[in-house]
């Protein structure tokens, strides 16, 4: 069945919708209340398919490119919001815009049925009664938390009361003592009242946190004053300054859109009880144009998915958005009460979206260093890829004869190694192709959760890189995918220092591509000195350090519980045998002596298990 076809007997029914190119690769994944009218929409039929004239340049472009689709049908168009944000997420089409934020932001909060209360960080709703929580706070909660528990005499442990006897803190003037001491309730009321003001006003907590560093500095106490600056630092960066301040105790969550020609960039205010207590933004890669209805509905749904909220506030954005509706109804749902999303037009809480679009602007102008713009444009072009490569993984693997084996992930993005993304894992194949295979495979098992970057990059070679091109075409997803390989002389890697002649191996996915641009074998012999090799090295060689690292650290664990069974009679020999067999010794301190026997001896296992008992 052609696409005219498909498209012409298409149900009124709730559902997704998927577009193809002609090569199979998918191009966009969107939702409908009603399949038919939504898709129809997109197309004119006479006097043949194209596009509606009424479209954007850029769903024109994207229609233009439609070979084929695919549909599934669901019960409702909030079944269907559900399953578009889940398949964009895993499948990162090209068309539709991408969102990586999918972290929590902490709270702070306190149990105020609590004989003597104390503050603690959550990331969820707290099953108790009299709960007060405070936040979210975008970075800082534990700066703030450890500040108010410095300045202020409180129980600074959960388990200090059941102990009954006075402990260090009291000592040091930390803490009341009401574990042995008679303090009245009055007294730790007092204690308290300035813990909730410092965490209300960043001011008096700044203005105290300051006191302490210069007496520290003063008392050449510069370690600890370093620590104080630090901590400072943090908590100003939590949040925008502004002289906005309600004289009710409003809650309100803002998010506004901004954006330039390849980037947009969504920044969050939250506002609670009449302050600005925290903000945070998020850069956006625009690969084909910007949608501001599909980044409203993206970035309402991403920041709330993880589920209610401990505070539910109304939602300010700057514009009306399609769907805005559907999003209404998806947010009442989690938040289990009418879920309010305003546009205001005048008043205090214009002046706050004014406030936010300001930030937006000023976030756009920042501009990157000149490479880190111009080499990913460059390999683009070099390589012909689909994206501008901003968000790059890239793999490695690591053993010592098969021991200790592990894989990483090291990830580039915006000019920079963004290490909190890496990611780092204990393998169990034994050659360097199974390993690779078990390395990509875990990799894209987690799309879902963190959706799949512009490019992948592989230490390896031609046959590295087809397995990672099928790896992702059996998950349904298209991503480019380069390989880095060192090239051989008298069938050895040539490493000389300062010759490191790498090879870079790709595989066109476009056909018209591979017919406009011809080459031998897919590969590509760039000089040592230039910046795109260069720059794939750098990428290639931060992967392999992590690898190594990782590695290191894995076999110096392996080594400490090897002594240990050897002390018990286990050879080394025989140890070796059980890591290769179970691959960590988590997986033997797990496995039972029938596993451990099917290994080694009925004895050893049994001295194994009375080791790890």
């Amino acid at each position: 069945m052609n696409l005219e076809e498909t498209i012409k007997q298409l149900p009124d029914s709730a559902g997704i919708y998927q577009y193809f190119d002609k090569d199979g690769h998918l191009l966009y994944v969107g939702k409908a209340k009603s399949l038919a009218k939504r898709v129809k929409s997109y197309f004119n039929f006479t006097p043949c398919l194209k596009p509606n004239t009424n479209l954007s340049s850029r769903i024109t472009k994207m229609i233009s490119q439609t070979f084929s689709m695919n549909y599934i049908i669901v019960n409702s168009e909030h079944d269907a919001l559900i399953l578009e944000n889940s398949l964009i997420k895993q499948l990162a089409p090209k068309y539709n815009i991408l969102l990586r934020d999918d972290k929590t932001y902490p709270y702070i909060y306190i149990d105020n049925s609590a004989d003597f209360p104390r503050f603690e960080i959550t990331r969820k709703i707290i099953k108790s009664q009299n709960i007060k929580y405070y936040g979210p706070y975008s970075v800082g909660a534990r700066d703030i938390l450890d500040s108010v528990y410095e300045l202020c005499r409180l129980v600074q442990k959960k388990g200090s009361l059941k102990s009954k006897k006075l402990c260090l803190y009291y000592q040091i003037g930390k803490c009341l003592g009401p574990c042995e001491k008679d303090v009245s309730k009055e007294e730790y009321a007092k204690e308290l009242d300035l813990a909730k003001e410092l965490i209300q006003n960043k001011k008096i907590l700044l203005k105290k946190l300051h006191e302490k560093m210069h007496f520290y500095a003063q008392n050449l106490r510069f370690e600890e004053a370093g620590t104080v600056r630090d901590r400072c630092e943090r908590i100003v960066r939590s949040e925008i300054k502004s002289e906005i301040d309600f004289a009710s105790d409003e809650n309100y969550d803002i998010f506004v859109l901004g954006h330039t020609q390849h980037r947009a960039v969504v920044v969050r205010i939250f506002m609670r009880e009449g302050r600005i207590i925290s903000s945070s933004h998020d850069y956006i890669q625009l690969h084909e144009g910007y949608d501001e209805d599909e980044l409203y509905q993206r970035v309402l749904m991403d920041f709330y998915s993880i589920g209610k909220p401990p505070i539910v506030a109304p939602i300010l954005v700057a514009s009306e958005f399609e769907g805005r509706e559907i999003i209404e109804s998806y947010l009442t749902t989690i938040f289990e009460k009418k879920a309010e999303i305003r546009i205001p037009k005048k008043g205090d809480k214009k002046q706050l979206i004014d406030l936010a679009l300001i930030n937006a602007a000023e976030l756009l102008k920042r501009e990157r260093k000149q490479d880190s713009d111009e080499i990913p444009t460059q390999i683009k072009e070099l390589l012909h890829l689909q994206k501008l490569p901003l968000r790059v993984e890239i793999f490695d693997n690591s053993h010592m004869s098969g021991v200790a084996t592990v894989g990483a992930m090291a990830v580039y993005e915006d000019g920079k190694f963004d290490k909190k993304s890496y990611r780092t894992y204990h393998l169990q194949a034994r050659d360097e192709y199974s390993q690779m295979r078990e390395t990509l495979t875990r990799r894209v098992q987690s799309f879902s959760k963190n959706p799949p970057p512009d490019l992948w990059i592989i230490d390896g070679g031609a046959t590295l890189l087809k397995l990672a091109l099928e790896i992702l075409e059996s998950s349904g997803t298209f991503l480019d995918v380069i390989a880095v390989s060192k090239e051989k002389i008298d069938a050895k890697a040539h490493r000389a220092k300062g010759k490191a002649s790498d090879i870079i191996h790709i595989k066109l996915a476009n056909s018209d591509c591979e017919a406009k641009f011809p080459r031998k074998d897919d590969i590509f012999r760039l000089k040592d000195s230039d910046k795109r090799l260069q720059w794939v090295q750098k990428l290639r060689d931060e992967a392999h350090r992590c690898a190594i690292n990782f590695h290191k650290k894995t076999k110096l664990k392996l080594d400490q519980e090897s002594k240990l069974l050897e002390l018990k009679g286990i050879s080394q020999a025989k140890i070796i045998k059980l890591i290769k067999h179970f691959t960590t010794f988590e997986m033997l301190k797990k496995a039972t002596i029938e596993d451990i026997s099917s290994v080694l001896n009925i004895k050893d296992a049994d001295i194994i298990k009375n080791i790890y008992k």
